[in-house]
């Protein structure tokens, strides 16, 4: 007998940059392996920052090898033993990471730039090799050029392997339009060219950048041509955190439906872990146990079921599921009594958004206002 197809399972990633309390004491992550109802895949550390001295890395204010952070590594040798992935977080709204490695033009024949980037890049290297990271996600947060970007992710494949992860950080409305981006470069450019090597995009639903109160903003990406396996839905975590959070009754509606509309949909990602809804600094794992429930549905435990009925949004996967699959059967009826030139015009049958939203103008905001380095804590 054959063996079975595997099934798709959407990511679950948290990004874990506060690691202590204000009065120094380690918050742990442990509580992914150890509290029911969490099928965490990814975990993202971060932030790592690449200062002026090439020798004077850090994870956020401190040297990666500072007592402080003894614990952390521990645990998160744990958690890659028990099959989660560990990735670094490079850059994020402290700048100057990319600055320092970017190689616009590596053909020129003024080495300058190329040197550069060997100064500040050899640390790195030996960073990830030293801590064992599965991957480094890249949010580029300032200005770098598509060369350079694309000089940066051919190095670290070389360096790392084929199973290394490579992911980006991008604002949500930079998936539409270009103009409307952190980075300095073209996502779009970016995976025509390097693609293959860019496991997913992590990218923010947030602080004005973008919006998962409903599901339209997902689904103008689709259409516009990402791949749906790629795209990772962001989020806050709690409101302290950033503009943009979603209440629950919304994200109860739309993720899972999500999930049922597109069979390869990339997952779930939230920023960040310490004070995570619902239950704060006090219980921030069951941020998780929500999500999971939100993802899996019935492959869940009951613990995130249990949750999600007590903050009144006991929407499942299942139904969501449900609700699709009468859609398209609903679809072909629909379809012999319209006509073709009626079909496109409601965008193709999809029933979802019209073609032309694609290049609609999105608002965007004059800053980025997440926290960063834990700014409200002891990081």
């Amino acid at each position: 007998m054959p063996p079975l197809p595997h099934q798709h399972v959407p990511r679950l990633i948290t990004y874990y940059q506060t690691h202590h309390t204000p009065s120094g004491d380690p918050i742990s992550v442990l509580p992914f392996l150890q509290k029911p109802g969490i099928n965490l895949t990814h975990l993202i550390l971060a932030a790592i920052h690449i200062n002026s001295d090439p020798e004077g890395i850090t994870l956020n204010d401190h040297p990666p090898s500072h007592e402080r952070f003894t614990t952390l590594w521990t645990e998160l040798r744990i958690l890659q033993a028990s099959g989660i992935k560990v990735l670094g977080m490079l850059g994020g709204a402290a700048k100057g990471s990319f600055a320092r490695l970017d190689v616009p033009d590596p053909d020129s024949p003024d080495k300058t730039a190329l040197e550069r980037f060997e100064r500040y890049y050899q640390p790195l290297k030996r960073l990830i090799k030293e801590r064992g990271l599965d991957g480094l996600d890249l949010d580029v947060e300032e200005e770098m050029s598509l060369a350079g970007v694309i000089h940066l992710i051919d190095r670290l494949r070389s360096d790392f392997g084929p199973d290394f992860l490579i992911t980006l950080a991008p604002v949500a409305a930079a998936m539409l339009n270009p103009r409307h981006n952190l980075s300095g470069f073209d996502y779009e450019a970016l995976e025509v060219m390097r693609g293959q090597e860019i496991a997913w995009y992590n990218t923010q639903f947030y602080c004005g950048w973008g919006d998962c109160s409903n599901p339209v903003m997902y689904e103008m990406m689709v259409m516009k041509g990402w791949a749906s396996e790629k795209i990772v839905v962001g989020l806050i975590t709690n409101p302290e955190n950033g503009g943009g959070w979603v209440p629950w009754p919304a994200l109860a509606g739309v993720l899972p439906l999500l999930v049922g509309r597109h069979p390869r949909f990339g997952g779930v990602m939230g920023w960040e872990y310490f004070n995570s809804l619902p239950g704060s600094r006090e219980r921030p794992w069951e941020w998780a146990q929500v999500m999971t429930a939100l993802l899996r549905g019935r492959q869940a435990s009951d613990a995130g079921a249990q949750l999600l009925g007590a903050l009144g949004a006991p929407l499942h996967l299942d139904v969501a599921q449900q609700q699709h699959q009468e859609q398209q059967q609903q679809q072909p009826q629909q379809q012999a009594k319209q006509s073709q030139p009626e079909q496109e015009k409601e965008g193709g049958g999809y029933g979802l958004v019209d073609k032309d939203e694609v290049d609609t103008p999105i608002a965007v905001p004059n800053s980025f206002d997440y926290h960063t380095d834990a700014e409200d804590e002891d990081e």
